[in-house]
């Protein structure tokens, strides 16, 4: 037959059929060329030549289908082998994994079964078994390869129940702290939750028991609660709803976006009074309109009906401490000037809205410990990170820690600043009521992706936990969990105190989680680690001008907080890429193949991508870890998520005419501008072209770890992409994709952890012991501020702010959530 007549059809094809033929040829030669285009700038710098390999064939396919010759139909059967072999090959057991590589081929050996009876009369020679094998066994077979560890996740590991039985009792059972001046925030019990993680220890953790895995099940939503602080149409702040309730006597105390505090009846969702802080709305530019939360105090020996005795203290977008009646909500006078203390005094001149108080204050010994935001890698000099105490009652400055005056405690003079551009603390603190320290979390200097005007002294407490006293100001002890970060991995997880068992007996202790996915156990009295901790050599940075430490410290016999928690960090390799489709696969492969990446600790170049990982937002971020004192476990959710990161000369920056958030945010789109260094930066998530992370699901992780034997419990994906999906499209499905998460959750002695957090709007219930999931409800906007639980009248409810996030992004709301179980 010559080329000429090689499409002539049988006598029994129809024309129809030719055309579909001629149109499925011509499809596999027009996808084999662009796999092939796409495969061979992947080889162009160094990756894997299959793609190419496999453009080729599936051209030549094409071609020879064209010329009614079996060849091509054999030289299909061959690439579908062989593409299926390598993908077991690159993929093990992750069904995530393999749509790229096979969903594709599935498609079109689905279209080839589906015209068999032409392709039959074109190609007599092939017997039907045999074509029903290639373009139905066998794709059957893939497709179920992808479906099945889906469906079926290896990734879902979860505790034999028999053997969380037979655990012995955990010596974390101390729940409660004594303070010497009565500090309700201190501790507390099962009807309350006294501070923002339920109390100054830190642990997201509740002795209510009444819920438990048998009754979780049944939980019902008894009451929703509207603030009304919703978005106005056409504004450009993003709002944040990361608030958790106190829950002191019968009522609830909250903030919303902008700093209206809120008290409303426990039981019943009824408001019984709002406050509106009435914050400048020049200062939301910066970080937003958000509030973590508010303090509790009572002052010792006030009559209890006299005003302002029992008070709600919280800090604003605006920079002042404010202070209401809890029982009114009225301002209390005699707290600074009508209830306000403005704390921009000694931060210098800055624009509104580079610092902020986002996180509620810790309160402890009568002082109101607060630090605030410093909007990241935007100016040097910027506003001071000092750290400050005020007197509850009076509202007057006891102290400040402020790293440029070491040895100094006093509040800068009048006219003076506090010391600019130190590392600032903006997360949640813990404090130890007993011995007088609060435990304070450092980011980084300002210039985040950029050390190398960093002074000896931001150099010593960057990145670190510092407990300081909480009468003075002064640090006791400091502990560094980064050195000399260039990575924006700032200590954000609010540390957790426990009591810890040791070789020498129990010591009290503070777990700190980390961004940089480590868990380090230190001594809270002397800092001094109880679990070991080893200095890492690391890669060393090339940049004109930067240095780099010689070793990172690794608390290599804890399970890290990336992904699934494990001894061995993962270390990304080509094959670690993901797409949905084979071109967004070859572009996330080619991505890695050109950026920078030796591991973890792989310092930025200039003007090259570095690979992140853990990314930015962290192994963990600023919600914490939750810990069962009961059960001794350690529970987190954390994300799998790689950035990529590079630096960018001052002198492109000004070509481009980017600026700070402020003067000209769009041209400073995805640029982290550092005015006053050398360089600035570029970085986000890495992401394909499809708006998805170019590494395989899971993304994000829910588990459990045993702080007796420090190994993983149980562990599974956490959260699902119903309400996310390519280029923002919602999929619908719930299948435990597992997404990043902010925010954390409560877990309890009934032995159920409650956790909404994930990118879906869902809040779930879990058996604390195995990780079996029990209860999931649907919610109207996103969950992105930790619940809290408490027993009044009887009940044990579940209480969260279901608000959303808009940087995430989640759907935003207004609601306040309870649950309880159904009345008898």
């Amino acid at each position: 037959m010559t080329s000429s007549d090689s499409l002539t059809p049988p006598a029994r094809v129809g024309r129809g059929g030719l055309v579909v033929f001629i149109l499925l040829a011509a499809a596999m030669i027009v996808l084999g060329a662009a796999l092939l285009f796409a495969g061979v700038r992947l080889l162009a710098v160094g990756g894997s030549f299959v793609y190419a390999l496999t453009g080729v064939l599936l051209m030549a396919s094409g071609v020879l289908h064209l010329q009614r010759k079996q060849l091509g139909f054999w030289l299909f059967a061959l690439l579908s082998v062989a593409t299926y072999v390598w993908s077991i090959w690159e993929s093990g057991s992750n069904g995530w994994a393999y749509i790229p590589r096979l969903a594709w081929l599935i498609a079109v050996s689905f279209l080839w079964l589906a015209c068999w009876s032409v392709v039959l009369r074109m190609l007599p020679n092939i017997r039907p078994r045999t074509y029903a094998a290639v373009h139905g066994a066998l794709p059957l077979v893939m497709l179920l390869t992808i479906l099945v560890p889906i469906q079926f996740p290896s990734a879902v590991q979860l505790a034999d129940t028999s053997l969380a039985q037979q655990r012995p009792a955990a010596p974390f059972s101390r729940s409660q702290m004594t303070s010497p001046d009565g500090n309700i925030a201190a501790s507390h019990d099962e009807t309350n939750w006294t501070a923002y993680a339920g109390s100054n220890m830190g642990n997201h953790y509740s002795a209510a028991a009444q819920i438990t895995p048998t009754n979780i099940g049944q939980l019902e939503k008894v009451w929703e609660y509207h603030h009304g602080d919703v978005k106005p149409a056409g504004s450009k702040v993003a709002y944040l709803n990361e608030s958790t309730p106190l829950k002191i006597g019968d009522l609830l105390y909250t903030c919303t976006p902008t700093q209206v505090i809120v008290a409303v009846e426990a039981t019943t969702g009824k408001e019984r009074w709002r406050f509106d802080s009435k914050v400048d709305p020049v200062y939301l530019k910066g970080g937003g309109a958000n509030c973590r939360g508010v303090a509790y105090f009572e002052v010792p020996g006030a009559q209890p009906d006299s005003a302002c005795a029992r008070r709600v203290i919280w800090g604003t977008t605006d920079v002042r401490l404010g202070a209401v009646d809890a029982t009114t909500g009225q301002p209390c006078e005699s707290f600074g000037q009508g209830g306000f203390v403005d704390l921009k005094q000694g931060l210098g001149k800055f624009r509104p809205g580079s610092t902020a108080i986002t996180s509620a204050p810790t309160i402890i010994r009568g002082t109101i410990v607060t630090g605030g935001q410093v909007i990241d890698s935007d100016v040097r000099p910027a506003p001071s990170g000092v750290v400050r105490g005020y007197d509850a009652i009076t509202g007057q400055q006891r102290w400040a820690w402020d790293l440029g005056r070491p040895g100094v405690n006093t509040p800068a003079p009048a006219g003076e600043t506090y010391t600019l551009s130190t590392p600032n603390s903006w997360a949640p603190l813990s404090a130890d009521d007993e011995l007088g320290l609060v435990y304070v979390t450092t980011g980084n200097a300002a210039g985040d992706f950029y050390g190398g005007t960093r002074t000896e002294q931001e150099g010593k407490y960057s990145s670190a936990l510092v407990a300081l006293d909480a009468s003075t100001g002064q640090p006791r002890w400091h502990f560094q969990t980064v050195h000399h970060d260039v990575w924006d991995y700032d200590l954000s997880p609010q540390p957790n105190l426990v009591d810890f068992p040791t070789p020498d007996g129990v010591r009290p202790a503070v777990i700190q989680a980390t961004k940089s996915a480590q868990i380090f156990v230190l001594d809270r009295v002397t800092g001094q680690p109880l679990v070991p901790v080893t200095e890492v050599p690391v890669p060393q940075t090339d940049v004109p001008g930067e240095r780099t430490a010689a070793t990172q410290p690794m608390s290599l016999d804890m399970p890290n907080t990336m992904g699934r928690p494990g001894k061995a960090h993962e270390l990304l390799t080509e094959a670690s890429t993901w797409g949905l489709t084979p071109f967004d696969h070859i572009q996330c492969r080619i991505d890695f193949r050109q950026a920078h990446y030796e591991g973890q600790w792989t310092p930025a170049r200039v003007d090259q991508q570095t690979l992140v990982y853990p990314g930015h937002h962290g192994g963990l971020n600023w919600g914490g870890v939750m810990v069962d004192l009961q059960r001794g476990l350690l529970l987190l959710n954390n994300q799998r998520l790689p950035y990529m990161q590079s630096l960018v000369s001052r002198e492109k920056l000004d070509a481009m005419g980017a600026k700070s958030f402020q003067q000209a945010p769009g041209k400073s789109k995805g640029f982290r501008v550092q005015e006053g260094q050398a360089y600035g930066a570029s970085k986000g998530p890495w992401m394909s072209s499809l708006n998805q992370p170019c590494i395989a699901p899971p993304w994000g992780f829910l588990s459990a770890i045993d702080l007796r034997t420090r190994e993983v419990v149980w562990s599974r994906p956490f959260g699902t992409g119903y309400d996310s999906g390519p280029w923002g499209i919602p999929s619908r499905t719930k299948w435990e994709i597992g997404t990043p998460s902010d925010g954390t959750g409560v877990t309890t002695a009934g032995g159920v952890t409650i956790i909404g957090a994930a990118l879906d709007q869902f809040i779930r219930g879990y058996n604390s012991e195995t990780g079996e999931l029990l209860w999931e409800q649907r919610l109207p906007a996103g969950n992105q501020a930790s619940p809290l639980t408490f027993m009044a009248n009887g009940r044990q409810y579940v209480v969260a702010v279901v608000g959303g996030h808009e940087r995430i992004p989640t759907k935003l709301g207004d609601s306040i959530i309870a649950w309880a179980l159904p009345q008898k």
